[in-house]
């Protein structure tokens, strides 16, 4: 537990260096024109806890926020989405999540994608909406376990904000 504890610590002085801002469990707020946009970011939080233990604390991350007219959330497990997220904070606009890599597995057979991702996941890639809210679900450009990918392409999106 002390080596994983300290593995944590190295990334975070890791990304540190490198210049990110590292949103653990907390937010920014961005300033556009007469509008505020909330950027808000957790540690892992799973409905599969047993296996992704859950790090985390959104309450705390969404401190400060009531004024955005947009809160964005990005929470690595798609899993938080229907746990907490729909259920317990409804002015979340849309939350950002990767974690399934769409087991990098996948076969496309018209406008329909299918992967055994399919099977672990309620939502594990694309976009999903409930009432007001939406997920983003990206496959991500990595691997986990075996070093590549079959029927299901590395991901990088780029999204526009736009006034409605």
């Amino acid at each position: 537990m002390q080596a994983k504890n300290q593995n944590v610590k190295d990334v975070k002085r890791a990304h540190k260096i490198l210049g990110y801002d590292l949103l653990v469990d907390d937010n920014r707020i961005v300033i556009l024109g007469d509008e505020k946009l909330a950027i808000i970011g957790v540690q892992n939080i799973s409905a599969t806890e047993s296996i992704f233990p859950n790090n985390n604390n959104l309450t705390k991350a969404i401190k400060g926020t009531d004024e955005a007219t947009v809160k964005l959330l990005l929470s690595h497990d798609p899993t938080h989405w229907d746990m907490e997220v729909n259920s317990k904070f409804p002015d979340i606009d849309v939350m950002f999540s990767g974690h399934t890599h769409g087991l990098q597995l996948g076969i496309e057979i018209s406008d329909k994608t299918y992967s055994p991702a399919q099977w672990s996941y309620k939502q594990w890639a694309g976009l999903y909406q409930k009432r007001e809210q939406q997920l983003y679900v990206n496959r991500g450009f990595g691997y986990l376990g075996y070093p590549g990918r079959v029927g299901m392409p590395p991901e990088i999106t780029i999204f526009k904000l736009a006034r409605t």
